[in-house]
């Protein structure tokens, strides 16, 4: 006999979950791609920004619906810590766009474009992931992914780390050059560290409810 709930199962969430995810794929490969081939940077920023503007009504919709649903497909706690960490980690690719503005960047560095395809790797495993989260007995497929991206951070790391050495080791180090650098590679790896909060809010969620 067929079982069958009472309460309608609101998949509006997960539609909104993978919109989210799908954007933050744009921005990433947008950003990945204006370090690759570093000419209109400023229509390339702005394009940018136009994809996080999109993210923050995606953000907007769901916790709207997070305050005017009775019953939610997870706990809220989980959808809202979801949400920001997803909107943290698009906001923080823009910041990386608009630096280059800001800093009058003339080129990128090799680090920052080795960073730029790790953003894309983590925004690509989260994509492929989210849909997972409408079936309870596929969610576990979740915590692999999760894993790489967790890799993918440590990878980011070490670069930054290598980067950060180059910088203050040259002969004649430029100050400017020097902190403009260090405060680009610092959002970037904050970039890349909330990409590993959203792979941790995930792995919570699937061990909850898998």
């Amino acid at each position: 006999m067929p079982k069958f709930s009472l309460i309608p199962k609101d998949v509006k969430f997960f539609d909104l979950f993978e919109k989210a995810t799908e954007n933050l794929v744009k921005a990433a490969k947008e950003f990945a791609a204006l370090l690759k081939n570093y000419e209109n940077v400023k229509i390339k920023v702005k394009h940018i920004g136009e994809l996080e503007h999109e993210g923050d009504t995606i953000t907007h919709g769901i916790m709207e619906k997070l305050h005017s649903t009775f019953v939610t497909p997870l706990d809220r706690e989980d959808i809202a810590q979801l949400t920001n960490k997803l909107d943290d980690m698009l906001d923080l690719i823009e910041a990386g766009a608009n630096a280059m503005i800001l800093y009058n960047v003339s080129a990128p560095t090799e680090c920052s474009q080795h960073v730029a395809d790790i953003i894309v790797d983590m925004a690509e495993r989260l994509c492929k992931v989210m849909p997972l989260l409408r079936h309870k007995k596929l969610m576990k497929r979740v915590l692999q992914e999760c894993v790489e991206v967790n890799s993918l951070e440590n990878e980011a790391d070490q670069h930054f780390r290598e980067a950060i050495t180059e910088l203050f080791a040259a002969p004649n180090p430029d100050p400017i050059e020097t902190i403009k650098w260090r405060e680009i590679y610092e959002i970037l790896e904050a970039a890349t560290d909330r990409g590993e909060d959203v792979a941790n809010a995930l792995e919570g969620i699937v061990l909850k409810y898998a």
